[in-house]
């Protein structure tokens, strides 16, 4: 058995950065991941993105239910199965979303959740030069950088957009919310990935009161009574309990939480009796609310003589695009997905932009998922920023080591196809502008041929895909479907949280990664908080 004050299940962009805040304080702290250590070395390396998405060393390589909605297809869904969760093996992107995104949280309950309540724990997170020191951190463990490597057909499409009529933001995080176009920036590590393993775990490993434990499969939570006490774990085909002396907190994503409290008799009674699984703590809004970022691509060939990524990467330019990474930092191999974004609105009298563009100079081999075309190419995903569709996790077994169901529901809500017409619309109005036109020769998805709503909503069911963003799953709220408070504490049990994207009641408006790191600083600052109100009271 191993004992500690706090158990963190889940070593991902949150749990790291709760082992780090909790362990400050001299708090005994037990961190467990089911992967190994990030020793992969295609992780740190920006570019090698595309040779983890599909790699059962570090994924765990999930996948959604065909649906006749999107093309009877089983779409790959990714997550991070090893030191820093997914944000070892994602694009890297650092995007806050729209402040709007906060204080509607607020308004569905979750008290202490706008975006002025938040802006502290982000700052706290970041490390950010060029941003103004009221609304970017200066001293956080996380380094943000601008795109280090902009290719000109990237300022193309940025020229082309504000042509189109997308205002320029010079900091797409800033005193403005996002609302137009501007450069990406990532969360780096200098020329390596900036996971929260290599940021926020790497800052705490030395601390003796912190224990780090890899390949540890937790399979069951440990309750007595109304009180979580643990959790069970296997590793190296050993089971182990793991004992908290005051709260485990479970930071096993999206997928992973929800299943976690599923299969140990928290969640929807009726189901759970109905997989053969004890039900301990009747929650009914287990595993529901599933939302995630769909996302439909537009490609455009490019003229001979301009440069992309896809030709970069490959051949003798791969040799100096190495070289130029090794010796100065830069070049394509710090590429991670997108080097642009706009942020736009499907229609007036929306309140905040509910599409998100990202452009990406690189166009992908429709035959072979993750593979760049030889020709030169870019692209842009249109992705609906805040979908009205929702979906679900599910255990099928008692046996924790069945994977659960996933069903998206992709485009279950009519508004959310009006949204991504709209979006291919604006994306088409951005490549057709003259600063970009000059530089392409067509459009190769889906074809300039492709222009009846018909036949583009045919498309979109047919080829979009997920852009890995799903939360949700234990919302958090004071309604009948919340599965947690507003401190993060699981409704009806003590002891026991959940702090990763699943809490999110809904999906921000972008990237998924930093808003996630932010609930992970808020979280432990509210676990600091109560524990210090225990003693005081005690």
């Amino acid at each position: 058995m191993m004992e500690a004050d706090y158990v963190i299940v889940g070593a991902g962009s949150a749990g790291c950065v709760l082992a780090n805040r909790l362990s400050a304080d001299g708090a005994d702290v037990i961190l467990l991941e089911a992967g190994p250590r990030d020793w992969h070395p295609m992780i740190h390396v920006p570019a090698g993105i595309l040779k983890l998405l599909y790699n059962p060393l570090v994924n765990w390589n999930y996948a959604s239910e065909p649906d006749a909605k999107t093309g009877n297809r089983a779409i790959h869904w990714p997550r991070g199965r090893v030191l820093g969760g997914s944000s070892s093996i994602n694009g890297m992107l650092f995007v806050r979303g729209n402040p709007a995104d906060y204080d509607a949280w607020a308004q569905m309950g979750c008290r202490g959740w706008t975006y002025d309540d938040c802006l502290a724990h982000f700052k706290a997170m970041e490390r950010y030069a060029p941003g103004e020191d009221q609304y970017r951190g200066k001293e956080g463990p996380l380094l943000i950088e601008d795109y280090r490597t902009v290719l000109p057909i990237t300022d193309r499409f940025v020229e082309s957009a504000r042509a189109a009529g997308h205002p320029f933001l010079t900091d797409l995080s800033g005193a403005t919310p996002a609302d137009g176009v501007g450069y990406s920036q990532m969360s780096r590590n200098g020329r390596f990935r900036g996971s929260t393993a290599q940021t926020f775990l790497r800052d705490a490993r030395s601390r003796p009161n912190l224990r780090v434990v890899t390949n540890a499969t937790a399979l069951k939570l440990l309750l007595d009574g109304k009180r979580c006490t643990g959790v069970r774990i296997e590793q190296m085909t050993r089971e182990i309990d793991v004992k908290a002396r005051r709260e485990v907190i479970v930071s096993s994503g999206s997928i992973n939480s929800p299943h976690l409290l599923q299969v140990s008799g928290i969640g929807p009674g009726a189901h759970l009796k109905s997989i053969g699984v004890e039900v301990l703590h009747d929650l009914p809004g287990v595993g529901n609310n599933l939302s995630d970022h769909y996302a439909t691509r537009i490609s455009h060939r490019l003229k001979p003589g301009t440069r992309s990524i896809n030709e970069l990467a490959r051949g003798v330019r791969l040799l100096g695009e190495i070289a130029k990474w090794l010796t100065v930092g830069n070049g394509a191999l710090t590429f991670g997905v997108s080097s642009a974004q706009c942020f736009t609105r499907s229609r007036e009298g929306v309140e905040a932009p509910d599409i998100q563009l990202l452009f990406s100079p690189a166009s992908y081999d429709p035959t072979k998922f993750g593979a760049l075309e030889k020709l030169p190419g870019a692209t842009i995903a249109v992705s609906i920023a805040r979908p009205e569709s929702r979906g679900t996790i599910m255990a099928t077994s008692a046996d924790p080591q069945v994977r659960p169901l996933i069903k998206p529901n992709y485009l279950s809500a009519p508004g959310d196809i009006r949204v991504a017409l709209a979006g291919l619309a604006q994306a088409r109005a951005i490549f057709a502008q003259k600063s970009f036109a000059e530089f392409s020769a067509g459009e190769i998805v889906p074809g300039p041929s492709v222009t009846t709503e018909a036949a583009l909503t045919e498309y979109i069911r047919a080829f979009g895909t997920t852009i890995y963003h799903p939360v949700g799953t234990c919302k958090m709220g004071e309604d009948p479907q919340a599965v947690v408070d507003s401190r993060l504490r699981v409704h009806g049990l003590a002891g026991l949280r959940v702090i990763d994207a699943s809490i999110m009641p809904a999906v921000t408006t972008g990237n998924t990664n930093a808003p996630t790191i932010m609930i992970a600083e808020k979280g432990a600052s509210m676990i600091r908080e109560d524990a210090k109100s225990a003693r005081q009271a005690a």
